[in-house]
């Protein structure tokens, strides 16, 4: 699986050479200080992290910070106590199993139109297939009335400036702004429907979208360059998939009050951890192996854990799983391929496959 993971490889060093280049180099020790930040790479310091150390939701820097900028109050993570917990039990019967039910027929419907050029070996972009998933499961789980590219491009742009903004820099200035411009056409989409907050809306579209177009098109990728479409089927290679390719491999994370993560290891109020759920999950080191695969509570870290998981697996592992058996009898290998360098999450621009079969 060399050439696969070579492939992958590239997305990671061609959208944050810089990041994650340092993260490789500081991975083999299992939690280690720089200042006030833990880059935090082992398994049960991750889930020490997510599960004992209280965290501040909205503190700069974080996910829950990035979704604060974008949509202000009404947002997943800028909510505590009673609230928080209704806002999250709302979400998860939108996504739960008879949620995800009701919204599978929105991509199996587009994976039936845009795949059928691959019967007559002709290309198919993976990415834009990928984007109107996206937005088009969007609008149905948020009831909006919108075009899917619209929603799937301001979600996009959304997500991909509200990290910006965060990160240090002399553009952080106007990266500042860019963020707030982008925000405000997103609230603007997600906002026509006055039945869901819109702060709420716009944190679940640019979770679903900058997700989705990361991750769909990285495993199909991976199959087709490991040669693995005989597996196709079977639902322990989409768990092995999501595992290594971890769509979201990084969880940026500030401490609400101290603890301890690993023995000898304490945090302190403030302190910035870096999650890095990829080698949690061991995707830098064992590839997709859907005869052996890794036992599901290692392949569960790449969506959190405990109160903090992700909302969205279930959604996510369906997605997937009909998007691999709609390739399969086709068989394809990708034929060009070229990095998003702006994309919030490591993702593909452009990744067009033909049929083999």
């Amino acid at each position: 699986m060399t050439d696969a993971r070579a492939r992958d490889r590239r997305v990671y060093l061609g959208s944050h050479p810089v990041l994650f280049a340092l993260l490789a180099a500081l991975r083999r020790k299992p939690v280690r200080r720089l200042g006030r930040t833990l880059v935090v790479n082992d398994r049960d310091a991750y889930l020490a992290a997510l599960t004992r150390i209280p965290l501040d939701r909205t503190a700069e820097g974080t996910t829950g910070g990035a979704v604060d900028r974008l949509a202000g109050s009404g947002g997943l993570f800028d909510q505590h106590g009673d609230e928080h917990r209704q806002a999250r039990r709302d979400v998860a019967d939108r996504l739960g199993a008879a949620g995800v039910e009701r919204l599978r027929p929105v991509w199996t419907e587009l994976l039936g139109e845009r795949l059928a050029p691959l019967a007559d070996d002709g290309p198919v972009d993976l990415v834009p297939l990928a984007a109107e998933i996206a937005g088009a499961t969007a609008a149905a789980l948020l009831d909006l009335d919108a075009d899917p590219f619209e929603l799937a491009a301001a979600a996009r742009e959304a997500g991909a400036t509200a990290a910006r903004a965060h990160l240090p820099g002399l553009g952080r200035r106007r990266a500042g702004a860019l963020s707030e411009q982008a925000a405000e056409r997103l609230l603007a989409l997600v906002g026509r429907n006055e039945r869901t907050d819109a702060g709420l809306a716009a944190t679940l579209a640019v979770a679903a979208v900058n997700t989705t177009i990361a991750a769909l098109p990285r495993a199909a990728a991976w199959v087709g360059d490991a040669g693995l479409w005989a597996y196709a089927q079977r639902p322990e290679m989409v768990d092995e998939l999501l595992r290594v390719t971890s769509p979201t491999p990084l969880l940026p994370r500030v401490a609400a009050a101290g603890g301890e993560i690993a023995p000898g290891c304490p945090v302190r109020a403030g302190d910035r951890m870096l999650l890095i759920a990829r080698h949690a999950a061991d995707a830098h080191r064992q590839d997709p192996d859907p005869m052996h695969p890794a036992p599901a509570r290692t392949a569960q870290l790449v969506f959190g854990a405990g109160p903090h998981a992700c909302p969205g697996a279930r959604l996510a592992r369906r997605q997937l799983g009909d998007l691999l058996v709609a390739l399969a009898p086709h068989r394809p290998v990708v034929v060009a391929a070229e990095v998003d360098r702006r994309a919030a999450l490591p993702s593909w621009r452009t990744l067009i496959v033909r049929g083999t079969a």
